[in-house]
């Protein structure tokens, strides 16, 4: 007969301490729908993003964390590693793509709206339209009669890119523009001066925090020729989606984790139903209207005979 081999008790334990641990470890493993990440996103989209979250993590066991940042610190960060899923208002450029190029990961681009750049003044002033041209003559140096100053977030924020872009400068002049810290602070800013304009993300006026409510209320969202001339357009969903607003964005969301994780998982639930109607909710375009169920009740012939 064949001796039994009896192992050692701590190899016993080892074996069980590593079976299970493995098995646990594949439980906690991240899934489209399951798991941690970390989501950068640009500060003018945040209030938006937080909805979307909320309502992504009540549907799954997900756990998301929401890093808000201007643009150029959202970049920094997400080159960095800091996180592979990022929310902007623009695509990546040549430069970035050919980074992750390099690394042998394929950036994964979704659209999931439209958004604009809104221009406030305090309600004290009467006057509630500004010409796109005064603006962009005023941030090349050119001194506008209809333009006291112009107020940013940020001086590394998307606003003040696609401004400059807009102007063909590659920084604010030094005299009439101004940059503060956030969205809020230009917002409170304006509510509390005559005169100035500022610029922010529209999706902060249609969802301000509860600090900010009566702030609001002191500020006019103007409405904007475009250079081609055709009239005077406010941002509202309508505009947006006719093409008459001259400050619209598409909203991206780009997923370099370079695996199925949660990236790819929030990407498709905010370009669903649920995550469209969202963003239709806060005020901004959603890439497509979400559909709505119409239920006909057929009466029969019995229910008929009794009228």
């Amino acid at each position: 007969m064949k001796k039994l081999v009896r192992l050692p008790f701590f190899i016993i334990i080892l074996f069980f301490v590593l079976f299970y641990g493995c098995k646990k470890s594949d439980g906690d493993k991240e899934t489209i729908l399951k798991g941690k990440a970390t989501i950068l996103v640009d500060e003018t989209l945040k209030p938006l993003i937080e909805d979307e979250i909320a309502v992504f993590q009540g549907q799954y066991k997900a756990e998301i964390e929401l890093k808000s940042r201007s643009e150029n610190e959202v970049m920094r960060a997400f080159l960095k590693d800091t996180s592979r899923i990022v929310i902007l208002s623009r695509k990546l450029n040549a430069e970035e793509t050919k980074y992750f190029d390099q690394i042998k990961i394929k950036p994964k681009t979704t659209k999931i709206g439209t958004d604009a750049i809104a221009f406030i003044a305090n309600k004290n002033n009467n006057d509630t339209l500004v010409a796109l041209t005064d603006v962009i003559l005023f941030m090349q140096g050119k001194e506008q009669k209809s333009i006291k100053g112009l107020v940013f977030d940020s001086p590394n924020s998307s606003t003040v890119r696609y401004m400059n872009a807009l102007a063909g400068i590659t920084e604010m002049p030094k005299e009439g523009v101004y940059s503060l810290k956030s969205n809020n602070d230009v917002v409170k800013f304006v509510s509390e001066n005559d005169g100035m304009i500022g610029v922010v993300g529209l999706n902060w006026l249609y969802q301000p925090s509860s600090e900010m409510k009566d702030l609001v209320k002191n500020i006019n969202v103007l409405s904007v020729k475009g250079e081609a001339n055709d009239g005077f357009y406010a941002p509202t969903q309508n505009n947006l989606a006719e093409g008459k607003y001259p400050l619209a964005r598409d909203l991206y969301i780009i997923n370099c984790q370079g695996y199925s994780g949660l990236g790819m998982g929030f990407a498709s639930f905010v370009a669903g139903d649920i995550g469209q109607r969202i963003i239709l909710k806060a005020g901004l375009l959603p890439i497509r209207m979400p559909g709505r169920k119409v239920i006909f009740k057929i009466k029969s012939n019995k229910e008929n005979e009794h009228e």
